[in-house]
């Protein structure tokens, strides 16, 4: 115990002299006061994204923190968001932090989410849109998903034998998207016992990134956790690889629809040195962390709104009924049709993002934003729970109000409407991700 307290007095008896003898950057954002060796950690909270809130209400839209030995810098308007997302600024802010999440879940930074900005990352985020996310690909999936609406939907009637009865949507909804992933991925139906609570979201970064010295005593246990979580995704991911790898041996002369794992491996045939089974497993890594939870969050938060706005649920089943027909099953082509589901996905996705502090950015050199100067390795935070509700962009913000969309063309909003994020590091998935949900949740207001 005497070690550790001279440790931590010797740490910071250093901070405080290299503090003094710093030369002091000016002109930062605005800051509240903060400690020693923990910076601002004490003034956080949960949910971060409310306690972050708080401050930017006191401190303006752009803060300045520190969390522990690392600068943070906060954004809570479009306006400003806008700033460090367009030009050179995008460009130096196209990083991740890194973190023990990114080293050990992120198969040590070369996956699509953790690679640091350029070529490799170039390249892999090439590969990802052409595989798994181009138009081609969503349409060649499109079938599997609405097999998988049916079986859900036969599912559920045979569980009710016909009666009305209380449904745990939630569960249904994470079935149905982990049965599509699956099935694209390695052409056949999720199973639980397999990797059951593996793919759930996890923490980028942790109180372990911003005090060093909590990672050296083991703080928590957060490391060892994350290493014994990774051993066992790592192990279920190359098992599906191994098992597709000789399914494909086993079925080379038949013409079967390609899953995503066999055109990896395609790729891995040309190029083994590059396309490794590391690489191949980061890539559909993506599909069950980024893919899975956002979607059947986002299902279960729009019918929750809808249960409690009856009068957008009688709008949205008379548009299905109108353009596709009463108690059927929705399908791609359909979406085209329907302009007011489109609307309530949008409006679910402004009032509950399922990122409400889209992942951080890191920047790779020094840029001035607005009068502030931000130093090289900053990490930034972009709280879009509270641009989406900014009442400066948007009228009865925190009223469920689908009609607000109407019109709605991608990027129009600009930076007022992010739940994908922005910038070069946005989020590849928002076409898959949004099929599934208008799919999903059309079905459900067709039949509620």
């Amino acid at each position: 115990m005497e070690v550790l307290w001279c440790t931590l007095t010797l740490i910071i008896s250093i901070f405080f002299i290299l503090k003094l003898l710093s030369p002091q950057k000016s002109n930062l954002p605005p800051t509240p006061l903060s400690l020693p060796i923990i910076g601002h950690l004490h003034l956080l909270k949960t949910p971060l994204h409310l306690s972050l809130k708080t401050l930017s209400d006191r401190h303006g839209p752009l803060l300045s923190l520190r969390f522990g030995c690392r600068p943070i810098v906060v954004v809570s308007s479009s306006s400003t968001a806008e700033q460090f997302f367009t030009h050179r600024n995008d460009i130096a802010f196209a990083n991740r932090p890194k973190s023990l999440a990114s080293k050990h879940l992120g198969y040590n930074d070369t996956t699509l989410v953790f690679n640091p900005y350029g070529d490799i990352w170039r390249n892999l985020r090439r590969v990802t849109t052409i595989q798994i996310f181009s138009s081609a690909s969503l349409h060649h999936s499109s079938a599997v998903r609405i097999e998988e609406i049916r079986f859900i939907a036969g599912k559920m009637f045979r569980a009710s034998g016909g009666e009305t009865q209380k449904v745990n949507l939630k569960s249904v909804f994470y079935e149905f998207v982990m049965n599509v992933t699956m099935r694209m991925v390695a052409g056949k139906r999720w199973s639980p016992m397999a990797a059951d609570g593996e793919f759930g979201p996890n923490l980028i970064m942790d109180i372990c990134d911003y005090i060093p010295i909590l990672r050296w005593v083991g703080f928590n246990g957060f490391e060892k956790k994350l290493v014994n979580l990774q051993r066992k995704r790592d192990g279920f991911l190359q098992d599906l690889i191994d098992e597709v790898r000789q399914n494909k041996i086993n079925n080379s002369s038949t013409k079967q629809r390609k899953t995503i794992i066999e055109a990896l491996l395609s790729l891995q045939e040309i190029e083994p040195q590059y396309y490794t089974d590391d690489i191949i497993k980061g890539m559909v890594l993506l599909m069950f962390t980024a893919g899975t939870h956002t979607s059947w969050l986002t299902m279960e938060w729009a019918v929750s709104l809808l249960l409690n706005h009856p009068e957008a649920l009688q709008k949205a089943r008379t548009e299905i009924d109108n353009h596709v027909g009463p108690r059927q099953l929705l399908e791609d082509s359909d979406l085209s049709k329907l302009p007011y589901l489109h609307c309530i996905i949008n409006e679910t996705l402004r009032l509950f993002p399922v990122s409400p502090l889209l992942l951080p950015h890191f920047s790779s050199e020094d840029c001035v934003v607005g009068q502030f100067n931000i130093p090289r390795g900053t990490t930034l935070l972009v709280n879009a729970w509270v641009i989406h509700r900014d009442p400066n962009s948007w009228d009865e913000p925190t009223r469920f109000k689908p009609e607000r969309f109407e019109g709605f063309e991608g990027g129009r909003e600009g930076f007022k409407f992010i739940p994908f994020g922005v910038g070069r590091r946005a989020c590849p998935e928002i076409c898959l991700g949004n099929k599934g949900n208008w799919v999903s949740v059309g079905y459900i207001d067709s039949v509620l």
